[in-house]
């Protein structure tokens, strides 16, 4: 079993009442509740930084964009001439 660490935090009473109010409802403690909460809430922030959505027109110009050549350039011929580190 993994350990567990300690997490402390202040809150004002009316935030306890509420937070308590939610987790019994939901048959919980305080402290499932708030941790399910966070995760929960820390899982959407991430997926955010991964998933993001565009209207039609901007898919088809993030599309194009993506899928557009690169215009040459010396820095990039250069460096599609160098071997690649893991073949050397």
């Amino acid at each position: 079993m993994l350990a567990k660490a300690p997490i402390n935090m202040r809150v004002l009473p009316a935030q306890k009442t509420l937070i308590s109010q939610a987790a019994e409802i939901l048959n919980m403690d305080r402290t499932t509740f708030i941790l399910n909460a966070a995760c929960r809430e820390a899982e959407n922030v991430l997926l955010d930084q991964r998933l993001f959505q565009l209207n039609p027109d901007a898919f088809d110009a993030f599309e194009t964009a993506l899928t557009a050549s690169p215009k040459p350039n010396a820095q990039l011929k250069k460096l599609f001439l160098e071997s690649a580190p893991w073949t050397a």
